[in-house]
């Protein structure tokens, strides 16, 4: 098996790790969204071990370390990631914006949030503004929005709820 890194993705860790998500929810119980089968098909493909930490509000070496103790790879020795300093605030988040989503709820539902976005932002106009709800800063979307030209900007508002702002 290939080495695990910051940089494996989650569903590489599901597909060649026997009871891999059992081991995740057991070292974050953030991580049983990976119950979703929708979830477990799409985000997982594009979060990485160093993502899925801060999905959890975890250090990712502390995470990618319990991964590799859980299947038998030596812990290695890598400081802390630094936690990204918050980016000011851009002016444009005060705009009303057009639409809301609730991500807990799409993934509750069995509903696909990163696609249910773009479908939604295909209809916003020019600076309009798609504000997504969550419980985790769902740094995954924010990767695939900004590949995509968008600006994001995501805000923990209160523990364990973020907002996320992308901007067409």
């Amino acid at each position: 098996m290939r080495e695990i890194t910051l940089d494996t993705k989650v569903s590489e860790l599901l597909n060649n790790y026997e009871g891999m998500k059992d081991i995740l929810i057991k070292i974050n119980p953030k991580f049983k969204k990976l119950n979703n089968p929708i979830l477990r098909r799409t985000l997982a493909k594009l979060a990485s071990v160093k993502q899925a930490a801060m999905v959890g509000g975890m250090d990712a070496v502390d995470l990618l370390n319990q991964l590799r103790i859980a299947v038998g790879q030596e812990p290695i020795k890598l400081e802390s990631v630094e936690e990204v300093k918050q980016k000011e605030a851009p002016i444009w988040i005060e705009k009303t914006p057009k639409t809301t989503i609730d991500a807990n709820e799409l993934l509750d539902s069995g509903d696909n949030p990163l696609a249910k976005s773009f479908n939604l932002l295909k209809n916003l106009e020019d600076g309009e503004i798609l504000m997504i709800e969550s419980d985790f800063k769902p740094e995954p979307l924010i990767e695939e929005f900004e590949k995509k030209g968008f600006e994001v900007y995501s805000k923990e508002i209160e523990k364990d709820k973020f907002i996320t702002y992308i901007k067409k």
